[in-house]
């Protein structure tokens, strides 16, 4: 059996495209690669496009119930420093996050796009894959496999204090 090498984009469908293009490249500091009136093509990396937004018809808005199907897109940024660089940049946009929570493997910023969709901003705490796989299997995430909420402020004078990665990473319920 053969895999994928990476995801490669991910296609919204929009009624507003110039607030959505406007957000993914103000949220990820990405460029429009192409766009026009119908489609836009965004990348931030580089992939020749990693966000599409399409806007060909007038599409039903979303439902204002929760329902299954697609819930996020997560977007993971080299280092704590940078993640928390990015909520501040954000903030000075007015965008904010819904939620701010500690997964374990991830610490992790929830943002809402014009439309409504999540987009996770996150920074991984363990530098192997298998590192928090294993994680995963342990007590902390079995009690709690969603985390805990953070505080983005704190977690940045804790980072400015010099207190280190490794320890901030720690959930609070960890033994």
């Amino acid at each position: 059996m053969t895999s994928p090498i990476r995801l490669a984009h991910i296609v919204f469908r929009t009624n507003d495209l110039p607030a959505m293009q406007k957000w993914y490249c103000d949220v990820l500091d990405a460029h429009v690669v192409f766009g026009n009136a119908h489609i836009a093509f965004i990348t931030y990396d580089e992939e020749h496009h990693r966000i599409a937004l399409i806007a060909t018809e007038p599409f039903a808005p979303p439902p204002l119930v929760k329902t299954v199907g697609f819930y996020h897109a997560a977007f993971t940024y080299a280092g704590l420093q940078e993640l928390l660089d990015t909520y501040d940049r954000l903030l000075a946009k007015d965008i904010k996050p819904w939620r701010t929570i500690n997964h374990g493997p991830t610490m992790s910023f929830y943002y809402a796009d014009p439309d409504g969709n999540d987009v996770e901003l996150q920074v991984d705490r363990f530098a192997d894959a298998l590192d928090a796989q294993q994680w995963m299997m342990g007590e902390a995430f079995s009690n709690n496999p969603i985390g805990m909420e953070i505080d983005p402020v704190d977690i940045r004078r804790r980072l400015e204090s010099g207190e280190a990665f490794d320890s901030i990473m720690r959930r609070a319920d960890e033994g």
